[in-house]
């Protein structure tokens, strides 16, 4: 029993002097923060461009409103060619928003209609340019010396077989807006699905509503989604939170994308989507913007449809 007892003893040690001499004291540099411009900008058929800029911020540094709203770039110039014309944008803030825009500029910048007489927050526009099936729009935007590129092409766009909305799980009255889309099968194609009640001016985005035809290449299917306006209805009752209800009015949009353009938006939803969890695979999110800048200039080709939930 001894002799057992050393001989565990000495194995235990043994194990602990291998275990204690392999460790390393591993040390990482950080790279210090380098701010850069942040470019989200978009066109499609039949609507002006419109160009959000804004400075990226020190992940060390305090967020707030107030740094949300220092971090947009109001003294840019921005350029938009389709190879045949050239338009400078227009700067529009919304402490001098023309009547009747609010509820649009509350979409784009994500901030309340009321707020944003007393906000100065600033989109550039194409008012003499809208968006063609077939053209190549080139972005250029000047900043403190720099110049960033970009471009985005308008495709044709697919349209829906079908649409229509169908009950889900125990309910008559609340479910999901439903689709029958073929795909091209001599293209690869990326799409984005957005929705809005009737009534409303802007779209919202459905969860992930971005996706591309890797598994349905040329292929006939149906696919489903939730109504995002529900959640944030905070009078909603949390069972009918992700449903449309009968008699709801819905415009339904699903636009054509590039592939750069999937490419950056299915990165940074995953992204966002993981939550900063500590399992999250590590994503780095591409740009499509030439010069330095960060985030996307994207062009959509949409195809459009009202439906009702009957």
């Amino acid at each position: 029993m001894e002799f057992r007892i050393l001989k565990y003893l000495g194995f235990f040690l043994t194990a602990t002097v291998l275990f204690v001499s392999c460790t390393k004291e591993v040390q990482i540099d950080l790279p210090g923060y380098k701010e850069q411009l942040v470019v989200d900008g978009r066109i499609e058929t039949g609507m002006p461009a419109i160009v959000l800029l804004s400075k990226t911020s020190n992940v060390y540094s305090t967020t707030n409103f107030e740094t949300y709203l220092n971090s947009f770039v109001d003294d840019a110039v921005v350029l938009l060619s389709d190879g045949t014309t050239t338009d400078t944008l227009t700067k529009i803030c919304t402490d001098d928003l023309p009547p009747g825009l609010e509820d649009v500029a509350a979409g784009i910048f994500g901030v309340p209609a009321a707020a944003l007489s007393s906000l100065h927050l600033c989109a550039y526009i194409s008012l003499n340019m809208l968006g063609e099936v077939g053209k190549t729009y080139t972005l250029q935007i000047q900043h403190n010396g720099k110049t960033y590129t970009s471009s985005s092409r308008i495709t044709e766009p697919v349209a829906l077989d079908s649409l229509y909305w169908k009950p889900e799980g125990n309910f008559t009255d609340r479910g999901f807006t439903w689709a029958q889309l073929s795909d091209p099968g001599n293209t690869t194609d990326a799409y984005c699905w957005e929705v809005k009640y009737l009534q409303e001016a802007t779209f919202s985005k459905t969860f992930n509503p971005y996706f591309n035809d890797k598994f349905f290449n040329g292929l006939t299917f149906e696919f489903g989604y939730e109504n995002p306006m529900s959640f944030q209805d905070t009078t909603a009752n949390n069972p009918y939170r992700g449903f449309f209800k009968l008699g709801d009015t819905v415009v339904v949009k699903l636009s054509k994308i590039g592939p750069k353009e999937y490419n950056y938006f299915e990165k940074k939803y995953n992204q966002m989507y993981s939550g900063g969890s500590p399992f999250a695979v590590p994503t780095n999110v591409p740009s499509n913007i030439a010069g330095g800048a960060l985030g996307i200039w994207a062009a959509y080709s949409p195809w459009i449809d009202t439906l009702i939930c009957q």
